[in-house]
């Protein structure tokens, strides 16, 4: 298999974006993408993708249910062979890392 160029990598770390920004904590109306959930990502050449992602709370009561739907949303995004998603609590989430809009929508601005 050959190696993606930079333009095929960047157009998939786009869709991977995108898909991210349908996932939902069930409590909250702000995306997990949005929310700064997402600490990294990382996609190789041949197709693997690492994901680091947190949690408002390391206790959230939706945390497998969010993970499961990051995973199989990440899995069917076109271009991406494997998705690993793993789960970290360090740095601690907080409302420094929402973007300007999920702030707003929050009522923290």
């Amino acid at each position: 298999m050959r190696n993606m160029t930079q333009e095929e990598k960047t157009k998939i770390e786009e869709r991977i974006v995108d898909v991210l920004k349908t996932v939902y904590d069930p409590e909250i109306p702000v995306n997990i993408y949005d929310l700064g959930m997402i600490y990294k990502i990382d996609l190789n050449d041949d197709g693997t993708l690492n994901v680091d992602m947190t949690f408002t709370a390391p206790s959230c009561p939706a945390a497998d249910y969010i993970l499961e739907d990051v995973r199989s949303k990440l899995d069917s995004v076109d271009g991406v062979k494997t998705a690993n998603v793993n789960l970290v609590f360090e740095p601690a989430w907080d409302q420094s890392m929402m973007s300007e809009e999920a702030r707003v929508e929050l009522g923290f601005e």
